[in-house]
């Protein structure tokens, strides 16, 4: 690497450290302006020496497009990424997301009262767990076709597993003295579930809630992958790949990672107002 490209890169690299450190540094180091200020200069920082390094180098866009083309790609590609967003996001992994999520309670409370299907179903779900995308992907595209209903299989796949586990380990994290306490007042199983159990389950709850949020994601879009419509997030992956137009699969990652963390910030969220007694969750 020359010098003409070496020097702005770690130019810009300075400047970014500098101010960083120095709001890390500063009084107001622990209000929350601060807090969303950090990660935001250092993300433009990224930004910044990648635009460098690209342009400066003659990268090729092909390869990989700066980070301004893909800007440019985003605001003009918006009604496309629109219906791709609804497509793949809102009907594929939001619909999956929400089915696999139901199933694993239901199941979780039958196994709760069941000590024969505790030790059938997790056993099975690990191994259910540990099926790649990429075979059961195809199965279900040939079974219910190539639109949003075959993703959303796929996603409920998925996500039901983690989600089961965490709530069965959440089930049995109270003590016997406390369940001892319950059956003293005359609590029935419902009563005891609903005002002991499943409050405190709700961290075990919570963290297969947040590992299910990426798992949705990459489950509809990768399906997509396997059959789809002449729409969604998978599909304009791919065709835009043999096309060569880099600038349009990163626009559709942006897009994917803008969505995936605004999904898992709102169960984060969530689980600090529904959890704010845990050691966890206190400032």
């Amino acid at each position: 690497m020359t010098g003409t490209v070496l020097i702005p890169v770690l130019a810009v690299w300075a400047l970014g450290w500098f101010i960083n450190a120095r709001l890390a540094a500063s009084r107001v180091a622990d209000t929350a302006l601060v807090r969303l200020l950090v990660p935001v200069v250092f993300g433009l920082t990224f930004l910044l020496i990648w635009e460098l390094l690209v342009r400066l180098t003659g990268v090729s866009p092909i390869v990989l497009p700066p980070p301004s083309m893909i800007a440019d790609r985003f605001a003009h590609s918006l009604p496309i990424l629109w219906a791709d967003f609804q497509q793949t996001i809102i009907k594929g992994a939001m619909t999956g997301y929400v089915i696999g999520m139901v199933c694993a309670f239901v199941v979780a409370v039958l196994a709760d009262r069941s000590d024969f299907l505790t030790r059938g179903i997790l056993p099975v779900g690990g191994f259910m767990a540990a099926l790649p995308i990429v075979g059961i992907a195809p199965i279900f595209v040939r079974w219910l076709g190539s639109d949003w209903q075959s993703k959303a299989a796929v996603v409920a796949v998925m996500v039901f597993f983690p989600i089961l586990v965490n709530v069965v380990a959440g089930l049995r994290d109270t003590t016997a003295m406390q369940r001892d306490l319950m059956r003293t007042y005359g609590a029935g199983y419902w009563q005891t579930l609903f005002k002991l159990r499943l409050p405190a389950a709700m961290p075990f709850i919570f963290n297969g809630l947040k590992i299910a949020t990426t798992l949705a994601l990459i489950g509809a879009i990768v399906a997509e992958f396997f059959g789809s419509p002449t729409v969604g997030m998978g599909f304009r992956i791919s065709t835009s790949v043999g096309r060569l137009a880099l600038d349009m699969v990163w626009a559709e990652i942006v897009v994917a990672a803008i969505a995936g963390s605004a999904l898992y910030g709102a169960v984060a969220w969530v689980e600090g107002r529904v959890t704010f007694w845990h050691p966890s969750q206190r400032k």
